[in-house]
Order: structure tokens, then C-alpha cells, then sequence
């Protein structure tokens, strides 16, 4: 897939151009509908699909202390994109210089860049622009006057529920792992880095890989069992989420770690996607370390007998 980072690098590509524009954050079944809309006019007119989204997500920049927790960060969205065959990505930078932009020279430099742009589609009612003022209507009187086709998604419903991001945080929020699943069309996961730690599940006898998330949504605070994907392989292994009661003093940082059954090498500052197949039990303080290494292995047993 080829990753394009700001708009004028649209003029390297071949039109007509067809447009499926959106934040995307977790690509769920409602974006994959707008992706697979403006994929499939693409084909046949025998035009360029490009995938346009925003990095980061523009509550970050615009409202940093209320945004939400994320679905998925820039570079596990465009992993997801990319598994869905897109070939073109365009991650548009965002900034307060950029959230300042009216809706119509935004809509104007796309129009000046490709060769030429044939459709935009989003989703029914996604807004973009200054003071979001840019919405379906405006970008169907800017099609007329620049000769592009304009496409608005209806929402996507799942058991009578409307798919949204929002929707899927609650859910993954409350260990609803099932009805996040369906929103999403695939499992839940977080994609993580390993990052250097104290080294205390290794002095415990259980090493584990320390995830720094990109501000992912995190399920409840407990142990599960967890798969993760590494270099395209799988690993079983288990999860623990939380602040580590036993072995820290104060409520520390929030922790993803990971203890893999069968992996032997070091992995520091590598990317692991995780994903919690089932969840085992609470957080809990125990009375002593030795306690606690005794559960850690009832843990280890029971996710490996899944």
C-alpha cells in the first residue's frame, strides 16, 4: 500500500480519483462501507481509489484534555486499511492549522491536486472543516461546481444498534468483547510497542513484555488470556491490566504487560498487536510476592488449557 502524506502528492497518481474520506478510527464496519463504496465505483469507471484520513485524530488537537480514547492509533489504522487491499492512503497531517482550514478550500485543494477528482464519499453525517462546518450538503454543491460525484454512507446497524466508535469503546470499556466484534467485523485488539520496564515479571519468574499503548481503549483492569501478533506469527500467552497492587506502593501508570508461552528472544521497541480471548479474573492485592507468584502460575495453567 502506498502511503501518501500530504494532499499535493495526489498529483503522482493516475486518474480520475475516487475519494472515501474519514477520521476511521478503529475501521468498523460503518468505514468499511464508505472504503468499500468508493473501492468498488472506483473499478468501475476505472479510476484510483484513495483512502483520506487525518493524523492524529482531530479530538486530540482540538480538545486534548476531553478526546476520547482511541480505537485504534495512526499506525494500527493503517495496518487495518491496508488488510482491507487498499493501495492508496493518503494520512492528511492534522493541526490547529489545519482544524482552521474552511471546509471549501479544503474540498478545493483536493480537487487541484487530483488528476482530476471524480467522487468523495463519507459517511452520512461527517463533518470536517473550520468550526466543522463542512457536512454532506456542502460537499454536494461543491461537487456541482467542480464536476465530482458526491456519496453519503447511511450508518451501518448491528443488532439494531448504529456502529460508531463511540459505541465500541463503551462496549470494549465494559468487556464486551462479543458486541465490539461485531461493530468491528474482527476481533478487538491493541497494537502496542514493548518497552523497557523494571524487568519485575522476570525477577518473579515470568517475563513479561511491557506494552506502552497509543492511547488505546483498555477493557476492564484483571488477567486474561491473550493472543498477540508479532512479525506475522501468533503467540499465546497471558495479559495482565492494571496498576500491579501487590508490588507497587501508589497507584502508578496504567499497565499492559504480557507474558508470551514460547517466545524466547528479546523484542524491545517492537509493534505487538494483542488480543484478550478470555478474561480470567480481577485485579487483586495478595498478601506477598510468593502469593503472588503462585496465581500468576494458576493464570499461566488456565490459559493454556484454551
Amino acid at each position: 500500500m502506498q502511503v501518501l502524506r500530504s494532499i499535493p502528492e495526489l498529483s503522482r497518481l493516475d486518474g480520475p480519483l475516487f475519494t472515501a474520506i474519514g477520521v476511521f478510527d478503529g475501521v468498523h464496519l460503518g468505514h468499511q462501507a464508505v472504503i468499500s463504496t468508493s473501492a468498488r465505483q472506483a473499478r468501475a469507471a476505472g479510476g484510483t481509489p484513495v483512502v483520506v484520513t487525518f493524523d492524529p485524530h482531530p479530538a486530540k488537537v482540538l480538545r486534548p484534555s476531553e478526546a476520547p480514547h482511541l480505537l485504534t492509533a495512526t499506525q494500527h489504522k493503517i495496518a487495518l486499511i491496508r488488510d482491507l487491499g487498499v493501495a492508496h492512503l493518503l494520512v492528511v497531517p492534522f493541526d490547529l492549522q489545519f482544524a482552521a482550514t474552511p471546509p471549501e478550500e479544503f474540498v478545493r485543494d483536493l480537487v487541484r491536486q487530483a488528476r482530476p477528482l471524480r467522487q468523495i464519499c463519507v459517511g452520512h453525517e461527517w463533518s470536517f472543516g473550520r468550526n466543522r462546518a463542512g457536512n454532506l450538503a456542502l460537499l454536494q454543491k461543491l461537487g456541482a461546481e467542480h464536476q465530482f460525484d458526491v456519496i453519503g454512507i447511511k450508518p451501518v446497524a448491528v443488532d439494531g444498534v448504529v456502529v460508531s466508535s463511540t459505541a465500541i469503546r463503551s462496549a470494549v470499556e465494559k468487556g464486551d468483547f462479543a458486541t465490539a466484534a461485531k461493530m468491528l467485523g474482527r476481533e478487538y485488539t491493541i497494537l502496542g510497542t514493548v518497552k523497557r520496564g523494571v524487568q519485575l515479571g522476570r525477577k518473579l519468574g515470568f517475563p513479561t513484555a511491557n506494552l506502552s499503548a497509543h492511547s488505546e481503549q483498555f477493557p476492564p483492569n484483571g488477567v486474561y488470556a491473550a493472543e498477540a501478533k508479532l512479525d506475522g506469527a501468533i503467540f499465546r500467552g497471558v495479559a495482565n491490566l492494571g496498576y500491579r497492587p501487590t508490588v507497587e506502593t501508589a497507584k502508578s501508570e496504567r499497565l499492559l504487560e504480557l507474558h508470551f508461552f514460547d517466545l524466547k528472544r528479546e523484542i524491545y521497541g517492537e509493534d505487538v498487536e494483542v488480543r484478550f480471548v478470555r478474561f480470567l479474573r480481577p485485579e487483586q492485592k495478595f498478601a506477598n510476592v510468593d502469593a503472588l507468584i503462585a496465581q500468576i502460575g494458576r493464570d499461566v495453567e488456565a490459559a493454556r488449557l484454551l
